[in-house]
């Protein structure tokens, strides 16, 4: 049997990955399947999620705060997360429904743990107080080389646009991006029964199956 990462009735799943690895799309279609298949499932995302995360949020990636500190970057995101985690995800596992979320503690560990380089000891503890205990049951990620996903990122922008259209985040250099890649691939090692790797470069549909096939097996348990 499958042992719960938190200890509520419903399930909670994340989708995890580096700029352009599809996440969103998978996301969304992961929970129109189970919408479909009659669970009580939303769908919702980080930094954000809430009205009050949400402008939490904003701060996080305006363009206009580049000389935000790696350590007002890590508890900006903390404090968004603990607004969403009690405000949707608890009361919705609580329940006993579904929650699939777009980035979460993984997200935090490999952006400001292993790029910023503030530490993975000291973002975990952050990140303990922030969720409330509460962890992923299930985590999907997709992975990417660096490259390839920033060029997914801004494919369908208009290129003389891309600057005025990129958030903080996404300006970061390449060689950020790809610390932020490692970091995803270090957490995968650390917990392989949690952390599903999928290669992104596939075809969707193909991932897609696969997702399928990986959360029903979870379910079932």
């Amino acid at each position: 049997m499958t042992v719960k990462n938190h200890k509520y009735k419903g399930w909670f799943i994340t989708f995890e990955g580096p700029e352009g690895s599809g996440k969103s799309t998978q996301s969304q279609r992961l929970c129109d399947y189970l919408k479909k298949a009659g669970h009580d499932v939303i769908m919702t995302f980080e930094p954000g999620g809430t009205p009050i995360a949400n402008q939490i949020r904003s701060i996080i990636l305006s363009r206009e705060n580049v000389k935000m500190a790696p350590c007002c970057e890590m508890f900006l995101y903390a404090a968004s997360r603990a607004q969403h985690v009690s405000e949707v995800i608890i009361p919705h596992i609580e329940k006993g429904g579904i929650v699939v979320c777009d980035r979460f503690t993984d997200s935090s560990l490999a952006y400001q743990a292993y790029a910023r380089e503030i530490g993975y000891e000291t973002v975990s503890q952050v990140q303990k107080y922030a969720t409330y205990g509460v962890g992923p049951d299930l985590t999907i990620m997709l992975d990417i080389p660096t490259e390839i996903g920033l060029d997914r990122t801004f494919k369908k922008r208009n290129p003389n646009k891309i600057e005025k259209s990129a958030d903080r985040m996404e300006l970061e250099n390449i060689e950020f991006h790809r610390k932020v890649r490692d970091g995803y691939l270090k957490l995968a090692s650390m917990e392989p029964e949690r952390i599903k790797v999928l290669n992104a470069e596939e075809a969707p549909d193909e991932i897609y199956k696969k997702i399928i096939e990986i959360v029903e097996s979870k379910l079932s348990c």
